[in-house]
């Protein structure tokens, strides 16, 4: 099905199934422990060994030896493959860093061995008399040092957020001279890491020369391409099976050494092998979100009119590596005739970085959104008018594009509503309880809405069950939920008749789950497949399929009624599609908004925050399950919320490593962080989307909040901080005296 025309009047619309607050139909499993994760599959891959993987202990340089002999004749190893055994394989799908293979070192605890053997504590054990030699060579740690030689580049977040190195709409300097109140404040992001709850795990099994990988990955369709591409197989040799992921954030978005080191143990075992990366690895090994350094400067009349606005970053990573692409919302978010965005790159080696939850805008947002809350003080303004009296319905880079839709005030005004925005004492450290500083900060929230294209197989049976098969994941997401609601809208069945199978590389190829497109790319996938469907049943039954209608399984038409299930008396009824999007995206630009309000309170004394409530107002099309919505919404502002006051990979800029590479040093916040958090909808629909005519809110959430959060903390403290995360050391020796 190609999607190039605006959305009109479809089946989703009668919303009696789709958009309504429904249960999570995998929650049973997963609470009772009975959903099979990647490391669990003892179902499929019975007798598996386990594989442990030893990764270098420098971070650049040359492996001159490995010595295995000690581990190979340990007790219960049953495998040792090094990476000197192995010639370098080819990266996969937006891979920077190789995963295994030769002698070169790119980074710290990059893939030196695997050992397999039959007991998980025998395979660790075995590891550790590995002996490796190596050759070690000097390397670049220090973003700050780096920057100093850092080029622009092209950046692409392959998210939607990108662009040319240096970009520019009028004259900024010009403007930014000229105008009667300025801005012009630096900021530092932290390198962070995914800290998700499943670790990168994969079970592997040869059946000949056919491998099976059972593994935490987010993009089947992307995963089994770069498997086969590494191992140099045929794709048609290689399957993929990820029905469940335990989180993923980014971080299982691509192919990582789990998967690699689990086949390659396999095939050198002759069994079965799983192989789960220990925290350090993930930290190390995997990928990160980079630290970033950014400028932001706002010139505006004295009204609060933007008329100069820039935003540059430099961040650092591996050669051949991307930006994080940390100014692309303010490409699109706030008015402004002269315009500057930049993004510089500077080569280190450190572990690589790439993709984590709202990539660009999470640290974009967080730098931007403390600069809009320190230009509104300086012009004498609210925030919230400040942003409102900046807002535009085109792109401020090509005012003849216009928004699909955008709705950015609404947000805004409802979440100054609903927040008590209007009792806020502008005062800085002006409000007491207790021994508590207490303030209020709020801050705007963008993502762009993206999709792609995304297949589906659907089947009727004798006893009424539709059976959806897609390789889309589910990441803790709710895809098995909107998938199965989507299906049942569309054939008129109840949710239970229905039966979702995802996450395998036999299926359609899907969106995957990543970048806020998948519920809305996905569900366009399976509405497609059913409209086939829908055909074929109406074929049977001698209907016009234009005119009938699906509903309480039955199909109708004028004054004639026949059971769903009698079109399938003969057998089963299948279809297969895929939703292909033409220009129509790209004929305006589609976007999603939202506020963010946050109330923190300060301790006088220690410094320490609390992070007492919080809302988000969100602006995001047609949404599928206001409940499973909700929990994405909610799971962004608490990730934001880490981003804002505790989590940092420290770096060792001597070795080039993370230092806290564990949930004991890197900490996260948890439950019990945030007592109170509500997620409010608008009620919109956006044609130009999808045939479903939403949008997406998994990153719509963290994007802004940590700014929120800064800006609380300010108006509760008169401390402005600047270098993330807000820790207790930034504030100490500032905060106020005691009255």
């Amino acid at each position: 099905m190609k999607f190039d025309t605006p959305a009109g009047q479809n089946p989703i619309d009668r919303l009696k199934v789709v958009g309504q607050p429904t249960d999570r139909i995998d929650g049973k499993y997963k609470t009772t422990g009975t959903a099979p994760y990647a490391y669990e599959r003892h179902d499929a891959a019975p007798n598996a060994a386990y594989g442990y993987v030893l990764g270098s202990a420098i971070a650049k340089g040359r492996v001159t030896a490995i010595d295995s002999a000690a581990a190979l004749g340990a007790p219960g190893v049953l495998a040792v493959v090094t990476t000197l055994d192995t010639p370098r394989l080819k990266r996969g799908v937006m891979n920077t860093a190789y995963l295994f293979g030769g002698d070169v070192i790119q980074h710290y605890h990059q893939a030196l061995a695997v050992v397999v053997a039959e007991t998980f504590e025998q395979a660790r054990a075995a590891a550790f008399l590995v002996r490796v030699d190596y050759a070690p060579e000097a390397g670049s740690f220090d973003l700050a040092e780096a920057a100093k030689s850092a080029e622009p580049v092209p950046a692409d977040s392959g998210e939607g957020s990108g662009g040319d190195g240096e970009e520019r709409v009028g004259d900024f300097e010009a403007a930014f001279a000229e105008a009667p109140v300025t801005l012009d404040r630096s900021y530092t992001t932290a390198d962070e890491s995914h800290a998700m709850l499943e670790p990168h795990a994969t079970t592997a099994a040869w059946e000949g020369d056919r491998l099976t990988l059972w593994t935490a990955n987010q993009m089947i369709g992307w995963g089994h391409g770069s498997i086969a591409k590494i191992l140099g197989l045929p794709k048609e040799k290689v399957r993929l099976d990820a029905p469940y992921v335990g989180g993923g954030f980014g971080g299982k978005l691509f192919v990582r050494a789990d998967a690699i080191l689990a086949a390659l143990g396999a095939k050198a075992a002759g069994r079965p092998v799983k192989v789960a990366l220990t925290r350090p690895l993930i930290a190390n090994n995997t990928t990160h979100r980079p630290a970033t350094m950014q400028r932001v400067r706002i010139g505006a009349l004295e009204d609060g009119t933007i008329t100069a606005i820039a935003h540059e970053s430099i961040s650092g990573n591996l050669p051949e590596g991307s930006p994080e692409t940390a100014v692309s919302q303010t490409k699109l978010l706030y008015a402004g005739a002269n315009r500057l965005t930049a993004v510089k790159l500077a080569a280190l080696d450190l572990p690589e970085g790439n993709a984590m939850r709202a990539p660009g805008e999470a640290p974009g947002l967080m730098v931007l959104e403390v600069a809009m809350d320190e230009m509104a003080e300086r012009l004498g303004l609210d925030p919230v008018e400040f942003r409102i009296r900046n807002d535009t319905q085109v792109d401020p880079n090509d005012p003849g594009r216009r928004f699909s839709h955008r709705d950015l005030v609404g947000c805004l005004r409802l979440g100054a509503e609903r927040f008590g925005w209007s009792k806020r004492d502008a005062r800085p450290g002006a409000v007491r309880d207790g021994r508590w500083l207490v303030g209020i900060g709020m801050a705007a929230a963008f993502r762009n809405n993206l999709v792609m294209k995304s297949g589906a197989r659907v089947r009727l049976d004798e006893s009424g069950t539709v059976t959806v098969e897609t390789d889309m994941t589910d990441i803790g997401t709710g895809s098995y939920t909107i998938i199965a609601q989507t299906a049942a809208e569309m054939m008129g069945v109840a949710l239970e008749q229905v039966v979702v199978r995802l996450g395998d590389s036999d299926f359609p190829v899907s969106s995957g789950s990543g970048g806020q497109f998948g519920a809305n790319s996905a569900t366009a996938g399976v509405y497609a497949a059913c409209v086939k469907l829908r055909e074929s049943v109406a074929q049977r039954l001698g209907f016009n399929a234009t005119d009938a209608v699906f509903e309480n399984g039955e199909v109708r038409s004028g004054n004639r009624a026949v059971p769903l299930t009698e079109a399938v008396r003969d057998g089963a009824i299948a279809a297969e599609d895929t939703i292909e999007f033409g220009k129509i995206t790209d004929a305006q630009q589609q976007s999603t908004f939202g506020a963010h309000f946050v109330e923190v309170a300060v301790d006088a004394d220690t410094a320490e925050v609390r992070v007492r409530r919080m809302l988000c107002v969100c602006a995001a099309g047609r949404i599928l399950n206001p409940k499973s919505a909700r929990s994405q919404v909610i799971g962004g502002m608490v990730m934001g919320t880490g981003a804002a006051l505790m989590e940092k990979l420290e770096v060792d800029t001597r070795r080039g490593f993370f230092v806290n590479h564990d949930l004991a040093g890197y900490e996260v916040p948890v439950h019990a962080d945030i007592p109170h958090q509500e997620v409010i909808f608008l009620d919109e629909v956006d044609a130009m989307s999808s045939p479903m005519k939403a949008k997406g809110v998994g990153e719509l959430g963290i994007s802004g909040v940590g700014a929120a959060v800064a800006n609380a903390i300010y108006n509760a403290t008169g401390i402005r901080v600047r270098d993330y995360p807000i820790t207790l050391d930034k504030l100490l020796d500032r905060m106020p005296d005691a009255a």
